[in-house]
């Protein structure tokens, strides 16, 4: 459950997301994508990573559907840094990492029936099923609890690890063994067997560590999951020993010998080895018998002692599953359908406007605490200006057309639990002497106007980096996990030396020691120093000097440039000079470095658009290359599949294949490593042409690219 009641940043700098995505522009779609990225990536630190999520899992799973559907709409916009393509979040420190041999993935959601007779529809025109061959699928509750993935080699546990970022996890192996529902040992089990499965914490054990907490003055925890979350993952095992944690299995990793040729068979065999496995598991045959299981489920879930939030559905057939095989960051063949949204009504006391890195204006909620599902939400996000005049970007009424005020009675809304939102106004208790909410037009830090600009949902300041809240939020960036991530260094500490005039750049976080002499003497007579922990920040900034390339790229700050979108350009190009040429060269949109930075599958118009214009600017170039100054960066590495003949080639795949779907072709390809792009270029390395194929082939052929058939490529992948 993605808790709102520690929430004091409700992002609100949100285009209207009510709006049809059918009805967006170019324009408005990629700006929806960028802001999606930035806010889903936020929100999966905080809720995998920090245990302290702000977006409620229904605001989160509502922003995920959005991203889709406008990926869905304008698929050639989607970024490299999509939230589509995101597992978990980055690796808390404090614990050692282990490397998932089998990745954990992510599960698709499904909100409707309809969600789920699309699910099966399209497992069917995969796998090139008839109507009349029924596919049978287990369905399962969807716990709210911690994934864990229990690695037994020869029956024995020899470690656990959590999902992480679906990669690597943390090692909690001390942690687990303290959960009286995970064996130690299994008898008659495979050499190698990784049990997956989520730990979670009963509502009435959650009650009772809650009210012993509050008596000894501990910590008190909003809700079961952040209380699993937060016992699992001590530094001090003895404290998860006291704490009730109890564990669900019901998925596997690595396995040397299969249990089952079906999913319900494995999980069935996961309970003889002395699991604790879900009795609501059900077999089901199409997408009526499951919708009728999640009825069922729903109808339960209140006299349930633990939390659920939706319904696990997975194919049963293991072949099949196989041959499904997985997206970027989900499996094919399982999918989440998740509960609906939960409402309560509470009054608006006040409207704060925040400040965000890219300028943006946020407008944010600031609510009488009320509890929507279990948990105490005191803000909501407010999105814009137009959401909270009762528009949407196009001027259309939403709420009926009432807009929202301080004082108003106001119905909060979670869906499944993520950032609240304002779902509807009671104007039957509105003040008689209420007035409407008027957006401020200049910047409530530094004063400067607050533009906004024809096509943008979003009101922001002018300032640039004069404005307090956008240069600090800007070094924070700077110094955050993915990009400089310097030890000792985080956002108390950024403000700390921003606001006493130590640092206005990034560049001068690396000349700090030499600008105050020793540097030392200084910082170590400063509250919280001495001069230990002030030698240690010093070396800290001095180790971060060599650095990777794509870190540097995504530690400016440029807008619509990601964490994912810097990995790709560091990749594109390979070194920082290469880079800077490229990019400032791609200033005049008529040159061959503009249309090789728009080659790159991921980079649209936009983001080369920000790129090129955040190094045309002096006062930012400047900053940028006193910043390079400092570092030794190191050019990227292209990843490469070993074993694979086609490796690191860009291919694309046209005309009919007879021998597997074009969807099967493209999964398969990726999995040798191959960059598997929609349209023919330069850049192309090899063209799969089917039966059928029209103006691909011919443009392969007028840029002399190779052209093999079907046969020729299963040939050369191994498969023929």
């Amino acid at each position: 459950m993605r808790d709102q009641s520690q929430d004091k940043t409700a992002n609100a700098n949100a285009p209207d997301f009510d709006a049809p995505a059918t009805t967006l522009t170019r324009a408005e779609a990629e700006k929806e994508l960028a802001l999606l990225a930035e806010l889903l990536s936020q929100a999966n630190e905080e809720y995998h990573t920090k245990d302290a999520p702000r977006l409620s899992d229904a605001e989160y799973d509502r922003l995920k559907r959005r991203n889709q559907d406008v990926e869905a709409k304008f698929p050639d916009l989607k970024r490299p840094d999509s939230a589509s393509d995101q597992v978990g979040g980055p690796l808390a420190d404090g614990f050692d990492k282990i490397r998932h041999e089998v990745r954990m993935l992510s599960l698709g959601n499904a909100f409707s029936s309809e969600d789920v007779e699309d699910f099966d529809q399209r497992i069917r025109k995969f796998l090139g099923l008839g109507a009349e061959e029924s596919v049978t699928y287990t369905a399962e509750p969807k716990i709210d609890g911690l994934s864990l993935s229990l690695r037994y080699e020869g029956g024995a546990l020899v470690y656990a690890a959590t999902r992480g970022d679906g990669e690597t996890g943390e090692n909690v192996t001390a942690n687990a063994r303290m959960i009286g529902s995970i064996p130690q040992s299994l008898t008659g089990a495979p050499d190698v067997l990784e049990i997956r499965g989520e730990v979670y914490m009963s509502r009435s054990d959650f009650q009772a560590l809650n009210k012993k907490q509050a008596e000894t003055g501990g910590k008190t925890f909003s809700n079961p999951r952040n209380a699993a979350a937060g016992s699992l993952r001590q530094l001090d095992a003895n404290i998860t020993r006291v704490r009730p944690l109890a564990f669900f299995a019901y998925a596997w990793g690595a396995m040397s010998a299969p249990l089952s040729d079906t999913q319900m068979g494995t999980v069935e065999a996961f309970e003889n080895f002395g699991f604790s496995t879900n009795p609501l598991t059900k077999l089901c045959n199409g997408p009526d018998e499951l919708i009728a299981q999640y009825e069922k489920i729903e109808q339960t879930r209140a006299t349930l002692d633990y939390d659920i939030d939706g319904v696990v559905y997975k194919v049963n057939a293991l072949d099949l599953q196989r041959r499904l095989g997985f997206r970027s960051t989900t499996p094919r063949w399982a999918i989440a359908h998740k509960f609906a949204a939960e409402l309560a009504w509470t009054r608006l006391e006040a409207i704060e406007i925040q400040v965000g890195r890219t300028g943006a204006l946020s407008p944010v909620a600031r609510l009488l605490p009320v509890t929507v599902g279990g948990v105490v939400v005191s803000n909501a996000t407010l999105h814009n200006e137009d959401y909270i005049a009762g528009k949407d970007s196009k001027g259309e009424a939403i709420r009926d057309g009432k807009d929202i005020r301080v004082g108003d009675w106001v119905q909060v809304y979670r869906a499944g639990d993520v950032i609240p939102k304002i779902a509807d106004v009671d104007l039957s208790k509105r003040p008689e002497k209420s007035d409407a909410y008027a957006f401020p037009t200049v910047c409530p830090e530094c004063g400067s106007d607050a533009v906004r600009e024809d096509g943008d949902a979003v009101r922001r300041c002018t300032g640039g980096l004069i404005c307090p809240a956008q240069a600090i939020e800007k070094l924070k960036h700077f110094v955050s996990r993915g990009a400089f991530d310097i030890e000792g260094l985080g956002a108390k500490q950024v403000e700390q030396f921003y606001s006493d005039g130590w640092i206005k750049s990034p560049a001068d976080i690396f000349t700090l020691k030499t600008r105050y002499g020793s540097g030392l003497q200084q910082l170590k007579n400063r509250e919280g120093w001495g001069e230990k922990s002030a030698n240690n920040l010093f070396d800290a900034i001095d180790t971060r000097r060599n650095v990777d390339l794509s870190r540097v790229i995504f530690s400016l700050g440029i807008r619509h440039v990601g964490e994912q979108a810097s990995k790709l350009l560091a990749n594109h190009y390979g070194s920082w000079s290469a880079f800077e040429r490229g990019v400032l060269d791609a200033q005049d949109t008529k040159s061959d470095a503009w249309a090789d930075l728009n080659s790159i599958d991921g980079v649209g118009v936009v983001m080369a658009g920000s790129l090129t214009q955040s190094f045309a600017q002096a006062h930012e170039l400047e900053m940028i290359r006193a910043l390079v100054s400092e570092l030794s960066i190191n050019d990227a590495i292209a990843p490469q599949v070993s074993d694979s003949p086609v490796a690191g080639k860009t291919v694309v795949f046209t005309g009919s294949l007879e021998k597997m779907t074009r969807a099967e072709a493209k999964a398969r390809a990726e999995g040798l490593g191959v960059k598997v792009a929609g349209s023919v270029s330069a850049k192309t390395d090899l063209l799969v042409a089917g039966s059928g194929a029209g103006s691909k082939a011919k443009k392969a052929a007028d840029l002399g690219i190779e052209t093999i058939d079907e046969d020729a490529w299963l040939t050369l992948i191994g498969d023929a």
